[in-house]
This record gives structure tokens, C-alpha cells and sequence, in this order.
């Protein structure tokens, strides 16, 4: 098979392939960069006046989860939903966080971008001690205004006592991001 310059490909002139091979490299590592680039967390001007602090959602209680009762301390916030693999793994991990550290002022609340009745009974089978509020699709839009440029999950929000923001984190926690925030607040 003949190019259109009338040449063999396989028999161009070694100079050439390199130059191909290495456009094509190129090419690959821009699409990588530009799709990692895309998921990355972006930063959040004015975190500490963020509109989330005058919000309230509905907890599975039917009681109200007032944001503003979470500013001055430390908050972990993390969007999740039922159907997330690795969002609910990591819950337990985060509750357990949660009980060992509220006494030293971190905070946890988590955010279900999901519906209330699949969250309703998924809290049946697993209690979290902390408090989660039902925020539906329209969480979303909430995580992408603290960061969550590609609006997937989990997304966490680490917020210092000031309410600025420390970290965002796209993915499963670990107990490593756990202990690095706990002793940034700290």
C-alpha cells in the first residue's frame, strides 16, 4: 500500500516514522493532559461567602440541615449518592473519621445527589452518624459551584474553620486525605 506521496509506509524513510510516531505521542499525551485537566477540581472564589452557608436541605428525617450551623469549624462536605460505588465505600471510613474526631470540632456532612427514598432505605441498612442531606439532582449544580468542574462523584469539599477552602477532592477518599486534613485544621 502506497501513500499519497507514492511511497511505501513501511519502507519511508526512518526519520519520517520517528516524526509520525512522535506527533501521534504528542497528540496522545495533549489528550490526556486535557482530560485530566477537565476533572480536575477548580478553585472557588469567595468560599467563605459561598451561597451553600445560607442553603438548607432536607435531612431523611424530614428535619432541616442548616448549613449556617456548620460555619467555625472545620466541615468535611461529600457528595454522594446510592447507586456510586465508590461513594459508598467510603462512608464508612469517613463515619468512622467522624467519630473519632468530632470531639476536636471536624465537622461531616454529606450531601446525596440522589433520590430520598433509595437514600431513606439505604441509611435503613447502614447508619451514618453524621449528618446527610437530601439534595437531588440539583446538587450537581451545588458541587460544580464548590469546584466539581466535571460534576462527577464522590466530590469532597474540605472547608477550614474560616470557611475557606483547604482541598476538593474527585474520587474514593482515603484515610491518608482523611489524616492530612485533620491536621491542617488541627
Amino acid at each position: 500500500m502506497k501513500d499519497n506521496s507514492g511511497m511505501n509506509p513501511s519502507t519511508a524513510n526512518p526519520s519520517r516514522r520517528h516524526l509520525i510516531w512522535g506527533a501521534g505521542a504528542a497528540a496522545a499525551v495533549a489528550g490526556v493532559g486535557v482530560a485530566l485537566w477537565r476533572f480536575e477540581p477548580r478553585d472557588v472564589a469567595q468560599a467563605a461567602s459561598h451561597p451553600l452557608w445560607g442553603q438548607q436541605f432536607e435531612m431523611p428525617s424530614g428535619e432541616a440541615l442548616v448549613m449556617a450551623g456548620f460555619k467555625g469549624k472545620p466541615l468535611l462536605l461529600n457528595f454522594w449518592a446510592t447507586w456510586c460505588p465508590p461513594c459508598i465505600e467510603e462512608l464508612p471510613m469517613i463515619d468512622a473519621f467522624w467519630r473519632e474526631n468530632t470531639a476536636n470540632g471536624h465537622q461531616v456532612v454529606a450531601l446525596a445527589i440522589d433520590q430520598p427514598s433509595a437514600v431513606r432505605k439505604f441509611l435503613t441498612r447502614q447508619a451514618l452518624g453524621f449528618p446527610v442531606g437530601l439534595v437531588g439532582l440539583e446538587g450537581t449544580q451545588l458541587s460544580k459551584s464548590l469546584g466539581n468542574a466535571a460534576g462527577g462523584l464522590p466530590f469532597t469539599v474540605f472547608f477550614k474553620a474560616d470557611g475557606s477552602i483547604w482541598r476538593q477532592k474527585m474520587g474514593q477518599l482515603t484515610a491518608n486525605d482523611l489524616a492530612q486534613w485533620r491536621s491542617a485544621t488541627l
